[in-house]
């Protein structure tokens, strides 16, 4: 699941899917911008693709974490973003995504509806759906471990992993910056991918 600016044709998912070719199907979609949206798409897909494994980066770990937590599946988050609603109030106003996207849409607007959104979503991300009390990863030990921290040790914009350590077990850093390049998603997330698949 790709960052904010992104899509499913950026970088680290285009490296992603040459690095598992012959190997595992990788599928990289373009996100919905909006929260909700996103995270029901990312629901769905799951409901009916059934992953092994969910990868994210930056907002779209985020999403991943949140779909991993809830469903117990193994995740790699990459330099996770759980306060998306910083990132967007230093950002209003127009935009233009990084890369391609399969609508052929490039602009797009930061408002306060949309900071708003996040806001709500953010309040609930790392609470149990059952009790409503904060969680970790539904009290099971074993969700702990198969949910991994991978964090760039030049990332400017993210600094969040004493929170994922609050939530979880593991988290490994590679020599890079928020988004990885092709070389050190085949270098450093492909490894601990295929480690995760043994889950």
């Amino acid at each position: 699941m790709h960052g904010f600016f992104a899509s499913g044709q950026c970088v680290p998912a285009v490296a992603l899917r040459e690095a598992f070719e012959g190997e595992a199907e990788v599928m990289t979609p373009d996100l919905p911008m909006h929260p909700k949206e996103a995270l029901a798409f990312v629901r769905e897909l799951i409901d009916r693709e059934k992953p092994d494994v969910v990868v994210g980066n930056s907002c779209g770990s985020f999403y991943a974490q949140m779909v991993a937590s809830a469903l117990g599946l193994p995740a790699l988050l990459g330099n996770p973003h759980f306060r998306m609603t910083e990132f967007l109030k230093a950002r209003v106003g127009a935009h233009q995504y990084k890369s391609p996207r399969m609508d052929g849409r490039q602009d797009f607007v930061i408002d306060e509806q949309l900071i708003a959104e996040f806001a709500e979503m953010e309040a609930h991300q790392f609470l149990d759906k059952r009790s409503g009390e904060a969680e970790r990863n539904n009290c099971s030990p074993e969700g702990r471990d198969r949910i991994w921290g991978l964090f760039g040790d030049h990332d400017a914009l993210a600094h969040f992993e004493p929170l994922f350590l609050q939530h979880y077990n593991k988290s490994f850093h590679f020599p890079g910056a928020h988004t990885p390049t092709a070389e050190e998603v085949k270098k450093y997330y492909v490894p601990l991918i295929k480690e995760l698949l043994t889950y």
